[in-house]
């Protein structure tokens, strides 16, 4: 075993990963990150394939907010990180919508547009729901703390329309939901306001414009960053662990441990026994992504919407479908319509949809392709009653399961958002471990580097 003692070894070099990296390495602390993987990022990764280049998770960073800007997760983080803000390279969405059957919210990064919409289509509810809106302000997205109780008791007491009440939470459910139907209180007030009060916007590169440059921050502070190398197991005595065999073999050994694996899968690290897994148990909800290459800019077949979110039926169902993939409702994301000076290179649709793992981990290899295939198909037909029809410009195609993301980033059950109740204040049984990103509460790309920051703020940073 090398002799050599870290401050801090972190697992995995996802975005709270190597924001945790990078702020210990601002105070001279020695990090090590570990990747089990060759490419980092983790659930917001990216990769090439047919030479293309595809990202993995994002549609688009929420909490937006423009240069300059004092408040906020994002505006917080990038002080945190000293880095410019023009180093995130962020563009604006064009606008996004919540179709619902025969009803469409429209709203963009200026939240007026939102209310104006609601106060046209549902003139009795608007000003429950500003009042709503109001109870939200002082919650604090960067504590450790989390406000519990139900989210749709609270909205409920001040929106009575059911089909209002869907219609805000359909867009926050698929982008954060770890719960089926609901979500505590703190969590629905980080999200509504990254989506609604702060908004969309997108790397002109995608995600790799921002791994990219939280790497070579994290190096050139002198961060040691390792590929290839997963956590085999976590060695603990007394109520610490002392070192992280890797699957190599090597151990290496630190003063503090912080793992973004997810709770589940770092207590199993660790030897935990299932009571101690099962506080913070895996989660339910997975999904399935199909990604269109398309020969033309969605523009110009009529598409200009960022993102909709769609549901087609009386209500919206947030819950592990019985079938394969859930068709009644999903997420379509075209990178193409951000407000770009310069075009991308290349032209793309995605569409999301709920997914049972369960189901589709039954599948023999030979039953899997047949499905994926078939499943792309009605996917695309299903999303193509919300947006113009695309499917005669696709010239390419890719498409990932829950099976997809649990090989890649050894989330269990391929559960992109983690457990269904969070560890909010990151602790462990174990003095020295702590845990960041999803599990720890914060989703997203700035959930995530907020996390990784706030985490190795208040535990890594005290000697």
């Amino acid at each position: 075993m090398s002799e050599k003692v870290y401050d801090a070894v972190i697992v995995g070099a996802g975005m709270s990963g190597l924001a945790a990296g990078v702020r210990l390495a601002q105070y001279d602390r020695n990090v090590c990150v570990l990747e089990k993987h060759s490419m980092i990022g983790g659930l917001n990764s990216f990769y090439r394939r047919g030479g293309r280049n595809y990202d993995v998770g994002l549609h688009a960073m929420t909490n937006y907010v423009p240069k300059g800007a004092k408040t906020g997760p994002l505006a917080r983080v990038i002080r945190h990180l000293r880095m410019p803000w023009d180093e995130f390279g962020l563009t604006q969405q064009n606008g996004s919508s919540i179709a619902f059957p025969g009803v469409e919210l429209n709203f963009t990064n200026d939240f007026k547009r939102l209310e104006t919409e609601i106060a046209d289509k549902f003139p009795s509810q608007i000003d429950g729901f500003r009042k709503m809106v109001a109870g939200l302000a002082g919650y604090d997205q960067l504590g450790l703390g989390a406000a519990g109780g139900s989210a749709r008791e609270y909205v409920s007491q001040f929106v009575s329309d059911p089909l209002l009440v869907d219609m805000i939470f359909c867009p926050l459910l698929y982008y954060g939901g770890a719960r089926e139907q609901d979500m505590e209180f703190g969590q629905f007030c980080v999200m509504f306001r990254s989506i609604f009060l702060e908004g969309f916007a997108r790397p002109h590169d995608g995600v790799r414009h921002i791994l990219l440059k939280l790497l070579k921050k994290f190096r050139n502070l002198g961060g040691e960053l390792r590929l290839n190398s997963g956590a085999r197991r976590f060695e603990t005595r007394n109520g610490e662990v002392s070192s992280v065999v890797l699957e190599s073999g090597e151990e290496i050994r630190a003063k503090r441990f912080l793992s973004s694996a997810g709770w589940p899968e770092t207590m199993k690290l660790c030897g935990a026994d299932s009571d101690v897994v099962n506080q913070c148990p895996a989660g339910k909800l997975g999904f399935v992504e199909t990604i269109s290459v398309l020969d033309v800019p969605p523009k110009r077949i009529g598409h200009d919407k960022t993102i909709v979110f769609f549901n087609d039926s009386d209500r919206f169902s947030y819950r592990n479908p019985d079938a394969l993939v859930d068709l009644r409702s999903g997420v379509i994301c075209s990178p193409n319509n951000f407000a770009y000076s310069e075009p991308l290179e290349e032209n793309m649709t995605r569409v999301t949809a709920l997914a049972n793992y369960d189901l589709w981990r039954k599948l023999s290899p030979d039953e899997y392709k047949r499905e994926k295939l078939r499943w792309y198909e009605r996917i695309l037909e299903s999303a193509t009653r919300f947006v113009p029809e695309f499917r005669g410009h696709v010239i390419d195609v890719d498409m990932f399961t829950p099976l997809t993301i649990e090989r890649f980033t050894g989330r269990v059950r391929g559960a992109i958002y983690g457990a269904s109740d969070k560890k909010y204040d990151g602790t462990t049984p174990y003095r020295n471990l702590f845990v960041c990103g999803a599990d720890q509460g914060m989703v997203g790309i700035v959930g995530a580097l907020v996390s990784g920051v706030v985490i190795a703020n208040r535990y890594a940073l005290n000697d």
